[in-house]
């Protein structure tokens, strides 16, 4: 992640010609300190990004943090104060405070999901579901938060889903095309392969070729069947449909890995405020 770009097209899409309410009304010379607090418990992360967001936007900034990424932090808590130049402060704030407050509820709902299949050797994945250009921080955020990394994008893993395998004929020939593809490529790559019922999962398990199977909108009686069926010959992941109601009764069938979108689409970020002290 070029970390420097990043912050820059922030920048500019926010601050663009220039602060000029800041500019307007705070002398440029004029001191000041800022802390952030949080305004309700969670998971704190951000705290390195804030920081590079601070120092780049001014370098004479001085940022002191009381908490560390992946820390637990009560309602009230001061995470930081930040003391410089007002204008800079000013500048920097939407920025810092949009990408602590998302990143913390990303890392506060995956913590609750970590949470929720203690005593189960079953790992928590996110996926490809996630803002565009904000992937890498997000996903930042998932491992924070206590849960792994998925593929990051289309070019670090094989992952034959449903249209994919439409496409291709079914499931034997899209297995036999991605080996072909590999094998004259040269590349190597992990492929998981989506099935959507037993059949299916008999299917891939007669034809091998794979790294993982992905069991995708199972229930839990049906996933216990195909766990039974693929016998550790390949990994196994599990996705769709899955919460925090109901994502221990999967984490008791034996499954590998459970990836969970909910955890980048549909996290509340937490309410953290930047205020002049």
């Amino acid at each position: 992640m070029d970390i420097e770009r990043f912050i820059t097209a922030a920048i500019a899409e926010d601050i663009g010609s220039g602060d000029h309410t800041s500019l307007a009304c705070i002398p440029a010379g004029k001191s000041s300190k800022a802390k952030l607090i949080a305004k309700e418990s969670g998971i704190i992360a951000g705290i390195e990004l804030s920081q590079k967001v601070f120092h780049f936007i001014d370098p004479r900034l001085k940022v002191k943090t009381f908490f560390s990424d992946g820390d637990s932090v009560k309602k009230g808590a001061l995470v930081m104060v930040v003391s410089g130049r007002a204008q800079s402060i000013l500048k920097a704030e939407r920025l810092v405070l949009n990408f602590m407050q998302r990143m913390s509820g990303i890392a506060t709902l995956t913590r609750k999901f970590v949470k929720a299949v203690e005593g189960y050797p079953v790992k928590i994945l996110d996926t490809r579901k996630t803002t565009p250009m904000f992937r890498y921080y997000e996903k930042l955020a998932v491992r924070i938060g206590g849960g792994e990394n998925h593929r990051f994008g289309l070019w670090d893993m094989i992952m034959l889903k449903d249209n994919h395998i439409a496409y291709a004929g079914g499931i034997i020939p899209a297995i036999a095309a991605v080996k072909d593809y590999l094998q004259k490529n040269k590349r190597k790559l992990k492929i998981e392969i989506e099935t959507a019922s037993i059949d299916q999962v008999r299917e891939v398990v007669a034809a091998g070729g794979v790294d993982r199977i992905m069991l995708d909108n199972f229930k839990p009686a049906d996933v216990k069947k195909a766990v039974k069926l693929i016998n550790q010959r390949f990994e196994t992941e599990v996705s769709g449909g899955i919460g925090l109601d109901n994502i221990r009764d999967y984490a008791a069938c034996g499954i590998d890995y459970i990836s969970v979108g909910a955890l980048t689409h549909s996290y509340k970020s937490l309410d953290l405020s930047l205020k002049a002290v």
